[in-house]
């Protein structure tokens, strides 16, 4: 086996079972991976700088090919079901040994990092991928070891990622060639079939939201961010509902885009890094990310480029339209450089309401929180799943079930507890569709969601007039600066009224069946903050 790299670690292959590989490149600087993946032919370098991918046939998440393994140490933990799927452990051991078979022989590289900016929770995680590209994902998405720290790196939790490698489904038990497979008493998570680098980051998202709660710390589905004065702000929402943009606001700095631990010292970040949607990214109304688009070591995801002159094209969905950038967290200028904060003073649950029913931004009491929480409504945005081609009304637990591997109450109880021991204000924000529903009506503009948002968190909503809105009671402000006064209430949006209720009729009876999961689990005040008889 012949090492390649300025800072191989102590802890070989050998530990993860890997032998008589052609060559191992060790936590390779981005300059250097840049070149391997021109060498490989895996990407290509755009104009400015930033590299450029294809992910294959799988341009999002597979979350019905994610796997948990049935074993002692977690098997009564885990919140078993068509989120989490077992997988017996004979199963598991015997694809792992084909997936090591198959590595020998191949060139591979390490990358040793951590996740979890607090150091009380940090935990040092290992990757191994046989694309170089994969790599790099990792080193912007992470927490960087420091050099002095990587020849004694040892991992708690490893992920090897062989997308070359597939699952027989008959004989691995698999729905199909592609496989995300947890192993928590093994500390090992096993990735193949598909080259989409979100299938990494996520699955170890749901590594620390299995380990994190059981030592007390809230892990969130969200964004962070602080204020001048010091004022944290958290925003819990999935793939497309506006966390990566609203938490990145000029005038607050960014703790980190998408991933939060809560503790009892506070909101800390996961990761390292950012992974933003970029379709029909603009300078005007995005410009920090945008500003990522045009740097070197920043990973473009199935963006278009021209071949010849190499500009990329972020207006083409010609690929997908979850284009991706991965990049590190500094190439946001305005950011929180060691990932930490104090507790949140405002929550902000964003959803994006396909149906045009939900207001743009409500004040929610303590109660409706907490249902909100549980609901999850959103939709789920074109390219972010598989299968997905346009919004789809949707209701994930805790604004994040596809990365749950504990009940839904233990992450509820612990963000309700949170809630009353700091006094957090929180409030629903809809990024979706005004003006009837999709198809007919038009998304929000982001200036005006950024209007409301910045006033909410400035405090000039909190005893500002509001009007129950008819369908949850919940408190519209009557006036926001910046916001024409009917678009915050929605029925006014709509040319015809009647339509807006019969539509809200709908949605409020699809809130209803989702929470009956919940109906004898909550207090009866959370049941009572739902939609009204």
């Amino acid at each position: 086996m012949s090492a390649v790299s300025p800072a191989p670690s102590r802890y070989g292959l050998e530990h993860h079972g890997i032998h008589n590989v052609d060559a191992v490149h060790w936590n390779l600087s981005t300059p250097h991976l840049y070149e391997e993946v021109v060498r490989r032919c895996e990407g290509r370098i755009a104009h400015l700088g930033p590299l450029v991918v294809r992910t294959g046939q799988y341009t999002g998440r597979s979350p019905r090919d994610k796997y948990v393994v049935r074993e002692p140490s977690s098997e009564d933990k885990i919140w078993w079901g068509s989120v989490n799927q077992p997988m017996e452990q004979d199963r598991f051991h015997g694809l792992h040994r084909r997936l090591l078979s198959y590595l020998e022989g191949k060139e591979l590289f390490v990358q040793d990092c951590f996740v979890g900016a607090d150091p009380q929770f940090r935990m040092p995680i290992r990757v191994i991928s046989e694309l170089a590209w994969h790599s790099l994902f990792a080193r912007n998405l992470f927490i960087q070891a420091e050099r002095e720290q990587l020849a004694n790196h040892v991992p708690n939790f490893t992920v090897i990622y062989a997308p070359s490698f597939t699952a027989i489904p008959k004989q691995d038990g698999t729905r199909s060639e592609v496989f995300i497979i947890l192993n928590f008493a093994e500390r090992l998570l096993l990735i193949g079939g598909t080259q989409y680098a979100g299938e990494m980051k996520k699955s170890v998202f749901t590594v620390l939201n299995y380990l994190l709660p059981l030592q007390g710390v809230l892990s969130m589905h969200s964004s962070a961010n602080i204020g001048l004065a010091g004022d944290v702000a958290v925003f819990f929402g999935l793939s497309g509902t506006g966390k990566t943009t609203l938490s990145a606001d000029p005038s607050r700095a960014l703790i980190g885009d998408d991933e939060h631990g809560w503790s009892e010292s506070g909101v800390f970040n996961f990761e390292g890094g950012c992974y933003a949607k970029v379709i029909r990214l603009s300078r005007e109304g995005e410009p920090e990310i945008y500003a990522t688009t045009r740097m070197f070591g920043t990973v473009l995801e199935n963006v278009v480029v021209d071949p010849e002159t190499r500009a990329i094209d972020l207006e083409s969905d010609a690929v997908t339209e979850n284009t991706r950038a991965s990049y590190p967290i500094h190439f946001i200028p305005n950011h929180v450089p060691g990932g930490m904060a104090g507790h949140p003073s405002h929550i902000v649950f964003l959803t994006c309401d396909a149906y045009g029913v939900m207001p743009p931004i409500a004040r929610l009491s303590p109660a409706q929180a907490m249902y909100h929480f549980l609901s999850g409504y959103t939709a789920k945005v074109a390219g972010t799943e598989r299968g997905v081609t346009e919004p789809k009304a949707t209701f994930s637990t805790c604004f994040g079930a596809p990365f749950l591997p504990l009940h839904a109450n233990v992450y509820a109880s612990l963000l309700g507890e949170k809630i009353a021991k700091h006094g957090v204000q929180c409030w629903l924000v809809n990024t979706g569709w005004t003006g009837g529903p999709y198809g007919t009506g038009q998304r929000m503009r982001l200036g005006f969601t950024r209007a409301m948002v910045r006033a909410a968190l400035a405090g000039r909503l909190d005893r500002a007039a509001t009007a129950p809105e008819p369908v949850f009671g919940l408190e519209v402000p009557l006036h926001v600066a910046g916001v024409p006064d009917d678009v915050l209430l929605p029925r006014r949006t709509w040319s015809e009224p009647t339509a807006y209720d019969a539509q809200a009729a709908r949605l409020a009876q699809m809130f209803r069946q989702n929470f009956e999961q919940f109906h004898n689990q909550v207090h009866p005040a959370v049941r009572e903050a739902g939609p009204r008889a």
